[in-house]
């Protein structure tokens, strides 16, 4: 824990260096010492089409495939991860993770059944403050590996939502349920798989997914993390 606290000052002197433990690395382009890429919390959930993912929609969004590739928990490395990209502007990390998460999915069913990716949108006010926006950088990486296209105007959030994050289930979904509005000019007859950071009541990935569905879209999920609290 001590050193994950001293990392961002170990990285700013000693620039290869793992991001979770401060680690003196091999080679500039690495992000993560063996140990902490091996100790990253892989869920295993893109080999089984019934998973605690999938559970989340059931009954209430129409998707055919639904995933999460890492467990999210805290004081974790991967949520060491997440903070940096999503808050201090690591867009790298983003890049690096959605390219392990495309490796990943590779070797599952996801990758022949989707015909493109679409991030999750943030509202443009708050893309314009961050500066980019995470699940986009995610779904670049994925498709990189993947080969396949990102589509990141084929959704956009038409309006504003606080913070999600002390509402319950249902006013969450009371929150989001009529800010996304999907192109079908992009997405009628195509499989989508749509890209997000972190899912926990799948609250705003459900309203995501049901716009892309409205839009004549096929829709399969994939978060990057999944914490069940």
């Amino acid at each position: 824990m001590f050193t994950r606290l001293l990392s961002p000052l170990v990285q700013l002197f000693y620039p290869h260096c793992c991001e979770i433990c401060g680690t003196e690395l091999p080679a500039a382009g690495d992000l993560l010492c063996l140990h902490c890429h091996d100790s990253l919390p892989l869920t295993g959930f893109h080999h089984y089409a019934d998973n605690p993912v999938a559970d989340i929609f059931r009954g209430r969004l129409p998707v055919a495939h639904a995933v999460a590739i890492y467990y999210y928990s805290q004081q974790s490395g991967l949520q060491q991860l997440v903070h940096q990209f999503k808050y201090h502007q690591r867009k790298d990390i983003a890049g690096w993770l959605g390219k392990q998460a495309g490796y990943i999915l590779r070797s599952g069913h996801l990758a022949m059944a989707a015909d493109c990716l679409v991030p999750v949108p943030l509202f443009p006010r708050k893309e314009k403050e961050r500066g980019y926006n995470q699940a986009a950088l995610l779904a670049e990486g994925i498709g990189a590996v993947m080969d396949k296209p990102v589509l990141p105007h084929a959704l956009q959030r038409v309006q504003y939502t606080g913070t999600q994050t002390r509402k319950s289930r249902t006013s969450r979904w009371e929150n989001v349920k009529t800010v996304f509005k999907a192109n079908p000019a992009l997405l009628t007859g195509r499989h989508v798989l749509l890209i997000d950071d972190v899912i926990t009541t799948g609250a705003t990935t459900e309203a995501a997914g049901q716009a892309l569905a409205e839009a004549g879209a096929t829709v399969s999920i994939c978060c990057l993390a999944w914490t069940s609290g």
